[in-house]
Protein backbone atom coordinates (compact mmCIF):
# COMPACT_ATOMS: atom_id res chain seq x y z
CA UNK A 1 0.00 0.00 0.00
CA UNK A 2 1.43 3.38 -1.05
CA UNK A 3 0.34 6.24 1.19
CA UNK A 4 0.95 9.99 1.44
CA UNK A 5 0.05 12.42 4.21
CA UNK A 6 -1.11 15.97 3.52
CA UNK A 7 -0.95 17.88 6.81
CA UNK A 8 0.39 21.36 7.49
CA UNK A 9 1.31 20.71 11.13
CA UNK A 10 4.60 18.83 10.80
CA UNK A 11 4.57 17.30 14.32
CA UNK A 12 1.07 15.95 13.64
CA UNK A 13 2.20 14.58 10.27
CA UNK A 14 5.22 12.87 11.83
CA UNK A 15 3.08 11.35 14.57
CA UNK A 16 0.61 10.01 12.00
CA UNK A 17 3.54 8.62 10.02
CA UNK A 18 4.86 6.80 13.09
CA UNK A 19 1.44 5.33 13.84
CA UNK A 20 1.14 4.12 10.24
CA UNK A 21 4.60 2.56 10.38
CA UNK A 22 3.48 0.60 13.43
CA UNK A 23 0.66 -0.75 11.25
CA UNK A 24 3.26 -1.66 8.59
CA UNK A 25 1.94 0.98 6.23
CA UNK A 26 4.58 2.73 4.12
CA UNK A 27 4.37 6.52 3.87
CA UNK A 28 5.83 7.71 0.56
CA UNK A 29 5.94 11.40 1.42
CA UNK A 30 4.46 14.12 3.58
CA UNK A 31 3.10 17.31 2.02
CA UNK A 32 2.28 20.43 3.98
CA UNK A 33 0.35 22.87 1.78
CA UNK A 34 -2.13 23.11 -1.08
CA UNK A 35 0.54 24.44 -3.44
CA UNK A 36 3.05 21.74 -2.55
CA UNK A 37 0.43 19.00 -2.97
CA UNK A 38 -0.68 20.26 -6.40
CA UNK A 39 2.90 20.29 -7.68
CA UNK A 40 3.55 16.83 -6.25
CA UNK A 41 0.43 15.30 -7.83
CA UNK A 42 1.27 16.84 -11.19
CA UNK A 43 4.70 15.20 -11.19
CA UNK A 44 4.26 11.88 -9.41
CA UNK A 45 2.24 8.71 -9.64
CA UNK A 46 -0.73 9.03 -7.37
CA UNK A 47 -0.73 6.90 -4.19
CA UNK A 48 -3.25 4.29 -3.18
CA UNK A 49 -4.40 6.27 -0.18
CA UNK A 50 -4.21 9.88 1.03
CA UNK A 51 -4.47 10.98 4.65
CA UNK A 52 -5.84 14.46 4.12
CA UNK A 53 -6.14 17.37 6.53
CA UNK A 54 -8.86 19.84 5.52
CA UNK A 55 -7.46 23.14 6.77
CA UNK A 56 -3.95 23.67 5.39
CA UNK A 57 -1.67 26.66 5.87
CA UNK A 58 -2.51 28.17 2.48
CA UNK A 59 -6.16 27.19 2.11
CA UNK A 60 -8.65 24.33 2.15
CA UNK A 61 -7.31 21.06 0.81
CA UNK A 62 -10.34 20.82 -1.50
CA UNK A 63 -8.55 23.33 -3.72
CA UNK A 64 -6.16 20.52 -4.68
CA UNK A 65 -9.01 18.61 -6.30
CA UNK A 66 -10.05 21.67 -8.31
CA UNK A 67 -6.69 21.64 -10.08
CA UNK A 68 -5.70 17.95 -10.21
CA UNK A 69 -7.79 14.86 -10.90
CA UNK A 70 -7.00 12.63 -7.94
CA UNK A 71 -7.08 8.87 -8.45
CA UNK A 72 -6.63 7.87 -4.83
CA UNK A 73 -8.81 6.95 -1.90
CA UNK A 74 -9.03 9.47 0.92
CA UNK A 75 -9.14 9.29 4.71
CA UNK A 76 -9.78 12.70 6.21
CA UNK A 77 -7.92 13.86 9.31
CA UNK A 78 -9.80 16.80 10.71
CA UNK A 79 -11.19 18.56 13.74
CA UNK A 80 -14.35 19.74 11.97
CA UNK A 81 -17.75 19.03 13.48
CA UNK A 82 -18.79 15.43 12.99
CA UNK A 83 -22.31 16.28 11.78
CA UNK A 84 -21.02 18.10 8.72
CA UNK A 85 -18.68 15.19 8.06
CA UNK A 86 -21.50 12.69 8.20
CA UNK A 87 -22.99 14.29 5.10
CA UNK A 88 -20.22 12.87 2.94
CA UNK A 89 -18.67 10.15 5.09
CA UNK A 90 -20.00 7.36 2.87
CA UNK A 91 -18.27 8.88 -0.16
CA UNK A 92 -14.82 8.61 1.39
CA UNK A 93 -13.04 5.76 3.11
CA UNK A 94 -13.33 7.31 6.57
CA UNK A 95 -12.48 10.35 8.65
CA UNK A 96 -10.42 10.66 11.79
CA UNK A 97 -10.98 13.40 14.33
CA UNK A 98 -7.87 15.00 15.78
CA UNK A 99 -6.05 14.12 17.91
CA UNK A 100 -5.98 10.82 16.05
CA UNK A 101 -6.74 7.75 18.11
CA UNK A 102 -4.53 4.72 17.39
CA UNK A 103 -7.41 2.24 17.40
CA UNK A 104 -9.53 4.40 15.10
CA UNK A 105 -6.58 4.73 12.72
CA UNK A 106 -6.15 0.96 12.60
CA UNK A 107 -9.87 0.49 11.90
CA UNK A 108 -9.72 3.05 9.08
CA UNK A 109 -6.70 1.37 7.48
CA UNK A 110 -8.38 -2.05 7.68
CA UNK A 111 -11.50 -0.55 6.15
CA UNK A 112 -9.43 0.64 3.19
CA UNK A 113 -7.66 -2.71 2.89
CA UNK A 114 -11.01 -4.49 2.79
CA UNK A 115 -11.69 -2.75 -0.53
CA UNK A 116 -8.70 -4.48 -2.08
CA UNK A 117 -5.49 -3.10 -3.57
CA UNK A 118 -7.11 -1.47 -6.59
CA UNK A 119 -7.13 2.32 -6.42
CA UNK A 120 -10.56 3.79 -6.03
CA UNK A 121 -11.34 7.05 -7.72
CA UNK A 122 -12.69 9.62 -5.31
CA UNK A 123 -16.32 10.17 -6.23
CA UNK A 124 -17.41 12.89 -3.83
CA UNK A 125 -18.48 16.31 -5.07
CA UNK A 126 -15.94 18.58 -3.43
CA UNK A 127 -17.96 21.74 -4.07
CA UNK A 128 -20.82 20.28 -2.05
CA UNK A 129 -18.39 19.19 0.67
CA UNK A 130 -16.92 22.67 0.94
CA UNK A 131 -20.38 24.19 1.29
CA UNK A 132 -21.23 21.73 4.06
CA UNK A 133 -18.06 22.49 5.99
CA UNK A 134 -18.21 26.24 5.59
CA UNK A 135 -21.96 26.33 6.25
CA UNK A 136 -22.64 23.53 8.76
CA UNK A 137 -25.85 21.58 8.48
CA UNK A 138 -28.94 23.27 9.84
CA UNK A 139 -30.11 21.50 12.97
CA UNK A 140 -31.65 22.24 16.32
CA UNK A 141 -29.35 22.29 19.32
CA UNK A 142 -30.44 22.23 22.94
CA UNK A 143 -31.28 25.64 24.34
CA UNK A 144 -32.02 24.35 27.85
CA UNK A 145 -30.76 21.60 30.14
CA UNK A 146 -32.62 19.99 33.03
CA UNK A 147 -30.66 19.11 36.17
CA UNK A 148 -31.69 17.61 39.49
CA UNK A 149 -31.16 19.70 42.61
CA UNK A 150 -32.21 17.65 45.63
CA UNK A 151 -35.83 16.68 45.04
CA UNK A 152 -36.29 19.40 42.43
CA UNK A 153 -35.63 19.77 38.72
CA UNK A 154 -33.97 22.97 37.59
CA UNK A 155 -33.96 24.33 34.04
CA UNK A 156 -30.73 26.00 32.90
CA UNK A 157 -30.51 28.00 29.70
CA UNK A 158 -27.56 26.93 27.54
CA UNK A 159 -26.38 30.52 27.10
CA UNK A 160 -25.85 30.78 30.88
CA UNK A 161 -23.46 27.82 30.91
CA UNK A 162 -19.82 28.91 30.86
CA UNK A 163 -18.44 25.42 30.34
CA UNK A 164 -19.12 21.71 30.56
CA UNK A 165 -16.45 19.59 32.20
CA UNK A 166 -15.79 16.07 33.40
CA UNK A 167 -14.52 15.22 36.87
CA UNK A 168 -14.44 11.92 38.80
CA UNK A 169 -16.42 10.19 36.05
CA UNK A 170 -19.17 12.82 36.23
CA UNK A 171 -20.15 15.58 33.77
CA UNK A 172 -20.91 19.05 35.09
CA UNK A 173 -22.30 22.33 33.79
CA UNK A 174 -20.71 25.45 35.29
CA UNK A 175 -23.01 28.47 35.09
CA UNK A 176 -22.33 32.19 35.12
CA UNK A 177 -23.56 32.48 38.73
CA UNK A 178 -20.65 30.34 39.93
CA UNK A 179 -22.61 27.12 40.46
CA UNK A 180 -21.83 23.63 39.15
CA UNK A 181 -24.56 21.13 38.26
CA UNK A 182 -24.13 17.40 37.75
CA UNK A 183 -25.59 16.11 34.46
CA UNK A 184 -26.66 12.57 33.62
CA UNK A 185 -24.79 12.49 30.29
CA UNK A 186 -21.16 12.03 29.25
CA UNK A 187 -19.17 14.73 27.43
CA UNK A 188 -19.09 12.52 24.33
CA UNK A 189 -22.88 12.13 24.26
CA UNK A 190 -23.32 15.81 25.06
CA UNK A 191 -21.58 16.82 21.85
CA UNK A 192 -24.59 16.23 19.62
CA UNK A 193 -26.66 18.68 21.71
CA UNK A 194 -24.22 21.61 21.64
CA UNK A 195 -24.17 24.34 19.02
CA UNK A 196 -20.62 24.18 17.54
CA UNK A 197 -20.68 27.93 16.94
CA UNK A 198 -21.06 28.51 20.69
CA UNK A 199 -19.33 25.55 22.36
CA UNK A 200 -15.89 24.14 21.54
CA UNK A 201 -14.16 21.12 23.05
CA UNK A 202 -10.75 22.49 23.99
CA UNK A 203 -9.59 19.24 25.63
CA UNK A 204 -10.84 15.84 26.71
CA UNK A 205 -12.23 17.45 29.87
CA UNK A 206 -13.75 20.76 28.77
CA UNK A 207 -16.26 22.36 26.42
CA UNK A 208 -16.21 26.17 26.69
CA UNK A 209 -18.81 28.76 25.71
CA UNK A 210 -17.29 31.45 23.50
CA UNK A 211 -19.55 34.10 25.05
CA UNK A 212 -18.06 33.55 28.52
CA UNK A 213 -14.35 33.63 27.64
CA UNK A 214 -12.70 36.46 29.59
CA UNK A 215 -9.09 35.97 28.52
CA UNK A 216 -6.83 33.67 26.48
CA UNK A 217 -3.23 33.36 27.61
CA UNK A 218 -0.18 31.75 25.99
CA UNK A 219 0.79 28.63 27.93
CA UNK A 220 3.70 26.19 27.95
CA UNK A 221 4.40 23.83 25.02
CA UNK A 222 2.51 25.98 22.48
CA UNK A 223 -0.77 25.58 24.36
CA UNK A 224 -3.32 28.17 25.45
CA UNK A 225 -4.99 28.80 28.78
CA UNK A 226 -8.60 30.00 28.89
CA UNK A 227 -10.02 32.21 31.61
CA UNK A 228 -13.80 32.28 31.98
CA UNK A 229 -15.85 34.98 33.65
CA UNK A 230 -16.70 32.96 36.78
CA UNK A 231 -15.47 29.36 36.56
CA UNK A 232 -11.97 28.96 38.03
CA UNK A 233 -12.05 25.60 39.82
CA UNK A 234 -9.59 24.01 37.37
CA UNK A 235 -7.19 25.27 34.72
CA UNK A 236 -8.70 25.13 31.25
CA UNK A 237 -5.94 24.36 28.74
CA UNK A 238 -6.33 24.10 24.97
CA UNK A 239 -4.26 21.06 23.98
CA UNK A 240 -1.50 21.71 21.47
CA UNK A 241 -3.21 19.58 18.80
CA UNK A 242 -6.36 21.72 19.05
CA UNK A 243 -4.82 25.21 19.18
CA UNK A 244 -4.98 25.89 15.45
CA UNK A 245 -8.59 24.78 15.08
CA UNK A 246 -9.53 26.62 18.27
CA UNK A 247 -8.18 29.86 16.80
CA UNK A 248 -10.17 29.23 13.62
CA UNK A 249 -13.29 28.61 15.70
CA UNK A 250 -12.80 31.91 17.52
CA UNK A 251 -12.89 33.72 14.18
Amino acid sequence: MNVIIIEDEKPAARRLGRLLNQLEVSVATMLHSVEEAIIWFQNNEHPDLIFLDIQLSDGLSFEIFEVVKIESSVIFTTAFDEYALQAFKLNSIDYLLKPIDEEELEIAVKKYQSFGPKKQEVSMDFEDVKKLLLNPLEREYKKRFTVRVGQHLKIINADLIECFYSENKGTYAATNDGRNYLLDVSLENLEKDLDPETFYRVSRKFYVNINHIKDIISYTNSRLQIKLNRYNDQEIIVSRERVKDFKLWLE
